[in-house]
C-alpha cells in the first residue's frame, strides 16, 4: 500500500483566438476497491464555470464552456491516492462489464493478429483465466517492441502489431486483442504510474467475477504505483481531453505528469 501525489497540467495554445469552446475533461481519478482518493483540486485558466458529471462507463468527467476568446487553455489538477487497497478493481456488473466481453475500434482483431495468436497463444485448457492472461502477457511482451512517438491516438491494435512496435496505448490495444480472442473479456484503462512523464496505459481483465489489472507495456500486474483514471472500451472511450471550439486555427499540447510518493 501506498499514499501518492498526483499533479497533471495540460496546456493547449492557440495560433488564433478561440471564440468559443465546448470542453469535457476526464482527470480526476475515482475511488474503488483498489484506491482512495482525497484532496482533490482543480484549477483551469481562463477561468470558468464547469459541471460535474459521468459518462456511461461511470468515469468521472467534468465539463464546461468558455465563451470569451483566448489563445490558450491550462488545465491543472492535484490529488491524493492511498493505492494497493486491493488485489482487484471492481467486481463484475452484469448490466455494465458484457461490452467488455466483445472486440470494439481499435483493439479489433484482423488477420495478422489471429495468426500470431492462433500461432504463439497456444494456451494450457487447465489453465483459469488469471493463468491464461499472464501467459498472453508474456508472449506479447516478447514479440513486440515500445517505441515512443511511433504511432498516433488513432494507430488499431492490427496497424501498431503489424509494423511490430508502439507505445503503452498500442500494448493495451493488442492486448485487449488477444484476451478477446481467448474468450476473456478485457477494458482498457487509462491512468498514471511513478515515474511517467504523461499519462498510461493498461488492461483490466475479468478473472473469475473480478477485474485485474495488467500492464502489457512493463510486463506486469498492476501494484501500488498505479493511480487508475478511467476505463473503455479501447483508447477512445478515454480521452482525458475533448472540446468543439469555434476558431483557433492550429493548435499545440503539452501535458506533463508527476505521480511521487508521500
Amino acid at each position: 500500500m501506498k499514499q501518492l501525489h498526483l499533479s497533471y497540467d495540460m496546456l493547449i495554445e492557440y495560433s488564433e483566438e478561440v471564440n468559443r469552446c465546448n470542453f469535457t475533461i476526464k482527470c480526476i481519478p475515482i475511488d474503488s476497491l483498489r484506491q482512495k482518493i482525497s484532496n482533490v483540486e482543480i484549477n483551469i485558466l481562463p477561468e470558468v464555470k464547469y459541471s460535474y458529471g459521468k459518462d456511461g462507463l461511470q468515469n468521472i468527467q467534468i465539463y464546461g464552456v468558455n465563451e470569451n476568446p483566448h489563445k490558450s487553455f491550462c488545465f491543472h489538477i492535484e490529488a491524493d491516492a492511498k493505492t494497493g487497497l486491493c488485489d482487484y478493481e471492481t467486481e463484475f456488473n452484469d448490466d455494465l462489464d458484457m461490452i467488455f466481453s466483445h472486440p470494439h475500434g481499435l483493439n479489433l482483431c484482423g488477420e495478422k493478429l489471429k495468426a500470431f495468436y492462433d500461432d504463439k497463444c497456444i494456451l494450457d485448457s487447465t489453465l483459469n483465466s488469471y493463468e491464461k492472461a499472464i501467459f498472453i502477457m508474456h508472449v506479447l511482451s516478447d514479440n513486440f517492441k515500445y517505441v515512443p512517438m511511433s504511432t498516433d491516438v488513432n494507430t488499431s491494435a492490427e496497424e501498431a502489431f503489424g509494423q511490430g512496435h508502439g507505445v503503452c496505448q498500442d500494448y493495451a490495444h493488442i492486448y485487449i486483442s488477444l484476451l478477446h480472442r481467448a474468450g476473456i473479456s478485457a477494458r482498457y484503462v487509462t491512468g498514471f504510474i511513478v515515474g511517467e512523464g504523461e499519462s498510461h496505459a493498461w488492461v483490466e481483465v475479468l478473472c473469475d467475477g473480478k477485474w485485474y489489472g495488467f500492464d502489457p507495456t512493463h510486463n506486469k500486474c498492476i501494484n501500488d504505483e498505479y493511480i487508475k483514471l478511467g476505463i473503455g472500451r479501447d483508447a477512445k472511450d478515454c480521452m482525458i481531453n475533448r472540446g468543439i471550439m469555434h476558431g483557433g486555427g492550429l493548435h499545440t499540447q503539452k501535458v506533463v505528469v508527476q505521480v511521487n510518493e508521500g
